[in-house]
């Protein structure tokens, strides 16, 4: 008979958790598995040490993503207690946390604020620090952009479709930089978003329970938590260089993760240009991250390979390229960020914002 014991540890927090992220990354396995069959055979036809490369860049994609959060932590002497080989711990846990639960980055947000909180790192501080990646992202995304749209805009042989929407997705992410830094700014905007998020968010709840919980946050928590946030925000504004580290690794994991996709167009010998290939990219990133799917898949897929396809790329390449390389992806965030994430759990326990409501 099975004690009550043994009853209470499977019904525990973790536990659940455990055999639900099991259970989501069979989901997408089962899923991917015509992806995954043709995945299988493209990798017979390509060149194989090529294909090796694509280990080291990931490995580079995941320790750059988490350097641009660690290195803004570092320089307001946060995480100095925090060792390197942690670091990139948390870097591959979120990196899975990411791709495997649907809700628009919005769970990779908030496993990172849990797993810091737990190293002694303030919630709103860890959220702001995410925000920082976020922004950073853009920005150097935003500069390879405008880099690649202006060598577009000079070869004749690209669609003009191709140059002009390149055009709207660089002036798409500068309006969202700009719309974050807006309301940061200002005290009496930041209070405004936590009366609008608060209300917003309570609404929602109490129409998904059908008004058994009447609040999920209180309005004076929120307001708290965005007036630290705001406090880190004004010390950023005054000492711009806080910023400087996390654009670099940005730049560094733009290259490296839209080089990811390069190096699988030539080890299938279709090589592709570089430009229109980050373009690409670009379009597909800003996609997936409104997209509430695992890791945008489906979504993400499905644009690159519209987009290269425009831009002149032949149809069966584009597809060949963009799935070996996704699976590819998925297949090193399961294997790398996994491990890491269960004993995070195990040490832990589940993961719930204690910051916000209290």
């Amino acid at each position: 008979m099975t004690s009550k014991k043994t009853v209470g540890a499977m019904r525990s927090p973790r536990a659940i958790l455990s055999i639900v992220t099991v259970a989501v990354l069979g989901i997408i396995v089962y899923a991917s598995r015509h992806e995954l069959q043709k995945a299988w055979e493209l990798f017979g036809q390509a060149d194989v040490l090529l294909l090796l490369l694509l280990v080291p860049f990931q490995i580079v994609v995941y320790f750059s993503g988490g350097e641009m959060i660690f290195s803004y932590l570092r320089d307001k002497r946060d995480i100095h207690h925090v060792s390197r080989f942690e670091q990139t711990r948390i870097s591959l846990e979120l990196n899975l946390v990411n791709h495997i639960f649907p809700s628009g980055g919005v769970s990779g947000i908030s496993y990172a604020t849990w797993r810091m909180h737990k190293l002694g790192v303030s919630t709103s501080r860890s959220t702001f620090a995410q925000v920082v990646r976020y922004v950073t992202g853009f920005l150097a995304l935003v500069c390879l952009l405008v880099l690649s749209v202006v060598f577009l805009a000079f070869d004749g042989h690209v669609n003009r479709y191709i140059v002009a929407s390149s055009f709207v997705l660089v002036l798409v992410v500068v309006a969202l930089t700009f719309g974050i830094v807006y309301v940061f700014s200002s005290k009496p905007r930041m209070r405004a978003t936590a009366a609008n998020i608060t209300r917003c968010v309570n609404r929602t709840v109490r129409l998904a329970t059908l008004g058994k919980k009447r609040k999920l946050l209180r309005l004076e928590h929120v307001e708290q938590f965005f007036a630290e946030m705001q406090s880190d925000f004004q010390d950023m504004w005054n000492r711009p260089r806080l910023l400087a580290k996390p654009f670099l690794w940005g730049v560094v994991y733009t290259l490296f993760d839209a080089g990811m996709f390069f190096l699988a167009f030539l080890a299938l010998g279709t090589p592709i240009n570089p430009a229109i290939l980050m373009v690409g990219y670009g379009v597909a990133s800003l996609a997936s991250v409104v997209a509430f799917t695992p890791g945008g898949a489906g979504v993400y897929e499905l644009i690159m390979i519209f987009f290269l396809s425009m831009a002149g790329v032949r149809s069966d390449a584009a597809i060949a390229g963009i799935v070996l390389t996704r699976v590819i992806l998925l297949a090193g965030t399961i294997l790398f960020g996994y491990i890491f994430y269960q004993h995070a759990l195990i040490k832990y326990g589940k993961p719930h914002d204690t910051a916000i409501q209290r």
